[in-house]
């Protein structure tokens, strides 16, 4: 018998580019000290990617900084 395949193992990770909107929307929440967990269910990508994008420009993110 053939074992089943996870759905999670075989999902591709799909990549969107940030958008002018989106760069402002993460500058926003910047300001406002919103904390990562918060912006990442809003703008639906992960904690990583925006903590990456915000190194790339140069604005801190999260309530700790």
């Amino acid at each position: 018998m053939a074992k089943k395949a996870n759905k999670t193992a075989t999902k591709k990770a799909m990549r969107r580019e940030y958008t002018k909107a989106d760069v402002k929307e993460l500058r926003a929440h910047s300001k406002a000290k919103t904390p990562v967990a918060k912006i990442a269910k809003l703008t639906k990508r992960s904690e990583g990617s925006l903590r990456q994008k915000a190194l790339k420009l140069g604005i801190g993110l999260g309530h700790q900084r």
